[in-house]
Formats: structure tokens, C-alpha cells, sequence
């Protein structure tokens, strides 16, 4: 069996836009660079757009720079492809295919300005996947951080009304508890948290308790496990590989096998987990779940299940031009 991998998270993008001379193949200053993505095997690596508070002033601008940025120094180089469509997908998982698809993601609504023109030029523009917030309070939602801990906006849902119409996964990673539930109710199609862990083994605002994993898990959406250290153990120790076994293992605890994915948050974090610092390290976590779990099981953990989801939801070439 060929082990299908895809990573749902990483910040590449984010640190491209603040300094314009990092180089994707194979740069010190990235955790995810061509050459580690390639060592990992990995099928598809999710990027996602992230605007830097030095640009939040423009914050559209920033989400069109990091798209171009996108463009021009990750697809431009011979070994990537985009994934925008099932078919796009379905190529990134042909065996004779030696090229690393690559998934645009926007995490936070903010940049979008409360105009849903600018919603569906990003999705024209190819990003698949929207995270409503980021810690803080946008125009659409409270993030998981904002004191007053509300939900979505008036504005809010009529973006939610629009995702659903065009086809944009829905990401709630960063999005307030009080917004998690609001959601189930605003819509009925799956969504995921693309990098968050398990409250119960970590009491950490960014984390999800085991009832919201129960709803994504019932509604057959998709849980990134990240390798921040700082959501995997609260108490101050050097976060290892086996405390990423211990939020997988309370997914399964709760019946979510089939939802476990990982979403490194690489680039995005200062710290990292011991034996996984970036991508080419993947192995080592592969092997250690294969200890535990079966073949089927672990290909799913490492990308089956959310190419599975993505096969599902993305838009077919006709639909999406």
C-alpha cells in the first residue's frame, strides 16, 4: 500500500509576505521547504494565507499579495501543481505523479472586508477552504481568544449563506465556542478544525472539547491534531511525539478514526515538538503510530482522510472553470 499524505495547515505564506527573498525549495528560515515536502511524500501540502499586523491596514491587498506570492514562488516551481478541483486532486494521488499539489487556505475572514465580492474572487482565485477568524474579533465572528467570547455577526452569516453556496470548506480552528455552535446551526454541511487539539488533554481556548469533536465527527468533518506544543501540554515539558499520539488517541476514544488528520501549523509556531520540527521528520510519527494502529488506520491519519473529504467536497473542473 502507497501511504497518501497531506499536512492541512502550514504558514509559509505568512513569512514569504514579510520578507520577499525567502525561497520555497529549500530555505534555513522555512519549516516546510520542496525539498522536506518531497522527503515526507507528502501528496498535498494546504497553505494557508495568513495577513501579518503589518499589513492589516490593507488587509484585501494582503490576501490578493499572499495569493500572487503564492503563485509566484511555490506553484513556480516545476515540482508543485494547484489543487483547486477533484480531478486536480485526483492527479496530486496518481502514483506516476512525481508533483506536490498544493491547496490554497485563508485563515480569517478579516481580509475578505465584509464584502462578498471579494469571497468569491478569492474562490475564482482558487482558495478551497475558509477559516472564519483568527484569536480575535473580525467583522464575521469572535475568535477563540476575544474576552467577550460572542458569536457571528449579521455579516457573519450571510457569509456562511455564501460559503455554502459556492462550495468553501468551512474551518473552525480559532473560532469562539459560543461561534463553533452557532455554526451547527447555520449550516448542515461538514466543516473542520484544521489545526486544534483536545481540550481534555489540554485546557487551551484554541482546543476543542470532546463535544464539539463529537459534532464534526457526527457531521463527517475533519480534525487537524497540530504539532503546536503549547496545545498538545499545558504543564511546561518539552512536547514530544507521544503527547501527538495522545490527542490522536482521544479522537479515536470518541469514535473519530475516521476524522483524525494532522495540521503541522508549521511556520506558524516558534516551538516545536521533539522529532518533529518540520516536514521531512513525518516518519518518524508514521512509525510510531504504526505501533498502534493499523495500516488502514494510520494511512488515514496521515492523509487519507482528509483527501478523502477534499475528493468529496471540492468542486469538479466544469463547476469551477
Amino acid at each position: 500500500m502507497t501511504m497518501k499524505r497531506m499536512d492541512m495547515h502550514c504558514d509559509v505564506l505568512s513569512k514569504m509576505l514579510t520578507a520577499s527573498d525567502i525561497r520555497f525549495a529549500n530555505d534555513s528560515r522555512l519549516d516546510v521547504t520542496y525539498d522536506r515536502l518531497k522527503a515526507a511524500g507528502m501528496n498535498v501540502q494546504a497553505f494557508a494565507v495568513f495577513i501579518p499586523e503589518s499589513w492589516r491596514r490593507k488587509p484585501f491587498d494582503a490576501v490578493l499579495y499572499s495569493i500572487d506570492t503564492f503563485h509566484r514562488r511555490i506553484l513556480s516551481h516545476p515540482g508543485m501543481f494547484p489543487v483547486r478541483t477533484k480531478q486536480d486532486l485526483q492527479q496530486a494521488l496518481r502514483p506516476e505523479e512525481s508533483r506536490i499539489g498544493a491547496l490554497l487556505t485563508l485563515e480569517g475572514a478579516e481580509g475578505l472586508e465584509a464584502d462578498l465580492t471579494y469571497l468569491r474572487i478569492v474562490w475564482d482565485l482558487g482558495v478551497r477552504t475558509l477559516g472564519i477568524t483568527w484569536n480575535d474579533a473580525n467583522w464575521a465572528a469572535d475568535g477563540a481568544r476575544e474576552p467577550r467570547g460572542g458569536g457571528f455577526t449579521a455579516a457573519g452569516r450571510l457569509l456562511i449563506e455564501e460559503c455554502d453556496s459556492i462550495g468553501m470548506t468551512l474551518d473552525v480552528s480559532h473560532l469562539s465556542e459560543r461561534g463553533f455552535w452557532e455554526l451547527t446551526e447555520l449550516t448542515e454541511k461538514p466543516f473542520v478544525a484544521s489545526h486544534s487539539n483536545m481540550r481534555a488533554l489540554c485546557d487551551h481556548p484554541r482546543n476543542l472539547s470532546d463535544r464539539q469533536a463529537k459534532a464534526i465527527i457526527e457531521r463527517d468533518g475533519r480534525i487537524g491534531i497540530t504539532f503546536v506544543p503549547y496545545f498538545l501540554r499545558g504543564d511546561g515539558i518539552q512536547a514530544g511525539i507521544d503527547d501527538v499520539l495522545r490527542h490522536v488517541e482521544r479522537l479515536c476514544e470518541l469514535g473519530g478514526a475516521a476524522a483524525v488528520c494532522f495540521g503541522s501549523d508549521f511556520d506558524g509556531i516558534a516551538q516545536w515538538v521533539k522529532g518533529l520540527e518540520h516536514p521531512g521528520k513525518l516518519y518518524i510519527l508514521e512509525n510510531e503510530l504504526h505501533k498502534r494502529y493499523t495500516a488502514v488506520q494510520v494511512e488515514g491519519f496521515m492523509g487519507g482522510n482528509i483527501l478523502a473529504f477534499y475528493l468529496k467536497h471540492l468542486p469538479d473542473a466544469a463547476v469551477a472553470g
